[in-house]
């Protein structure tokens, strides 16, 4: 009986094992099967409403091509498998799970998620390398042998998508190429200004570019001492904001938004060049000043020109524009200093905003604003940020000017100043000391930039915020050698406004 016993407990033990074989076995061919199921691009369709996803794929060189092979959905936007194919497989479903229960896809921004850095999130570099494994094909071009190569050189942290981000999805107008026709806009019958407007005292005034039907408007501001920089009691400040100190400014005027597309490309139409090589010693007279060679691609990103700011220019640009302007009008028009930036957004209020309210407040940063939204009533009648711009450039009409007259000093596009950039720079002056007009270093690499942008947090966009160019960076993927002294490649979200010194001469 004991031995019968034992077999029969070996019998159980061992069917035991063979159940559990069979259901490891059917487990793992079940989900070997939901794995794939999931992966199949009728599946992605299915689940990723994107109204545009599926049109826009056949019509991209993935799916529609002479050799008639389909790159599908997983190929791009998962890794291959040995790279986290499986971690990111998951990652994504738990988000898009996620998605379909809690939030309502008629509320997303689609073209604010297809730009390079959202997209950079669920586009594998791996991905890409798999499939694309000789990078120097015989049809590929000098300018793209050129992009490869510093591709493979740069130690700067580069993707395949930073060029061809529109590749697997066609977008009629993202082109990578020379914009011959960027600037030629057809003529119409509105009236042609002969002569600047004269100004004879100091006060607001709307200036006319001779030759075009162009105008803008520049508002008088007074010069007066202000606290420049933030106290470090100031929430989310940085450390190059300070110590604070006091500064001085003179009279002067400076355009009440931002300068508009229409106003640039009056420029652009009266110095561009089609056929010049970029070079960059150029330091013209300035009755022989020469503007910017054709851009790549569409600068205005396909959000329209007009009144909207221009954006992309390089800070070279935007100074040559300058001194375009003044030689056109007679005046003296140039970037803004940083102490003249500072004090125009304040227009008198010494707190984080020219207007009420607490950076803490405001800001959408944290998990807990991911949960709880921050009332952000005042400050989205006043600026384009982050939380209000849908994600690009908006015009003059969107938000309300400050106690000066001005708009959009804080927010819609940051602005390059005529200073250089010195991290350190406040800690020369004193606090007991008056700081007349204060320029920042003589000499230097990167120039500032003032104001945050529509990709802004609320903590960009107080009146201290600094930041700075970083040329390197923003000329990644232009493929020219050498490369752009004129547009940047990979910013959308900086651009400028001028300021006109006042003649001592004038009545005051």
């Amino acid at each position: 009986m004991k031995r019968k016993s034992i077999l029969g407990g070996k019998r159980i033990y061992l069917g035991l094992v063979l159940i559990g074989v069979v259901a490891c076995v059917v487990i793992l061919q079940l989900s070997n099967q939901a794995i794939e199921y999931t992966s199949t691009d009728d599946y992605c369709m299915s689940c990723h409403v994107h109204p545009h996803a599926e049109q826009s794929w056949k019509l991209s060189t993935h799916y529609n091509n002479s050799a008639g092979v389909i790159v599908h959905c997983v190929e791009c936007h998962l890794p291959p498998k040995g790279h986290g194919h499986l971690a990111a497989k998951a990652k994504h479903g738990f988000n898009d799970v996620y998605g379909m229960l809690f939030k309502d896809s008629a509320d997303y921004n689609w073209k604010d998620k297809r730009k390079l850095e959202n997209a950079k999130h669920f586009v594998y570099k791996d991905a890409c390398l798999k499939c694309h494994q000789n990078l120097f094909p015989t049809t590929l071009s000098t300018e793209g042998d050129d992009a490869h190569l510093y591709y493979l050189t740069s130690k700067e942290e580069l993707r395949c998508i930073n060029c061809h981000l529109h590749v697997g999805h066609y977008d009629p107008n993202a082109k990578h190429e020379h914009n011959l026709g960027f600037g030629k806009v057809p003529e119409t019958n509105t009236e042609v200004y002969e002569n600047p407007t004269e100004v004879s005292s100091f006060k607001d005034f709307t200036e006319k570019i001779p030759g075009t039907s162009v105008s803008f408007e520049m508002v008088a501001v007074p010069g007066a001492t202000f606290k420049m920089g933030s106290p470090k009691n100031e929430p989310l400040r940085d450390e190059d904001e300070g110590p604070v100190f006091r500064a001085k400014v003179s009279d002067f005027w400076m355009a009440k938004v931002e300068v508009s597309w229409e106003e640039y490309l009056a420029f652009f139409k009266a110095t561009s060049s089609q056929g010049r090589k970029e070079a960059m010693d150029i330091d013209e007279e300035v009755d022989g000043i020469t503007g910017p060679t054709p851009p790549w691609g569409a600068p205005d990103q396909g959000w329209g020109k007009g009144a909207k700011p221009a954006i992309t220019m390089s800070w070279h640009a935007a100074n040559t524009y300058c001194r375009w302007l003044s030689q056109v009008t007679g005046k003296k028009y140039r970037l803004p200093t940083e102490a003249e930036w500072e004090y125009a957004c304040r227009a008198g209020q010494s707190s984080p905003y020219p207007f009420k309210g607490n950076p803490k407040d405001y800001s959408s940063k944290g998990i807990f604003r991911k949960i709880f939204s921050p009332d952000t009533a005042i400050i989205n009648s006043f600026v384009a940020y982050e939380m209000n711009s849908e994600g690009m450039t908006v015009g003059p009409a969107k938000v309300k000017a400050n106690a000066f007259g001005l708009k959009n000093l804080p927010g819609n596009v940051a602005e390059f100043c005529l200073d250089y950039y010195d991290p350190h720079i406040y800690q020369k002056y004193s606090e007991q000391d008056i700081v007349v007009n204060p320029r920042g270093p003589q000499k230097g690499r990167e120039h500032v930039i003032r104001g945050g942008s529509f990709k802004s947090d609320a903590k960009d966009v107080r009146c201290a915020a600094r930041d700075y160019t970083k040329t390197k960076a923003w000329l990644m993927t232009d493929p020219q050698m050498p490369k752009s002294i004129w547009w940047y490649s990979d910013v959308v979200e900086v651009g400028f406004r001028v300021v006109c010194e006042v003649d001592e001469t004038l009545e005051q």
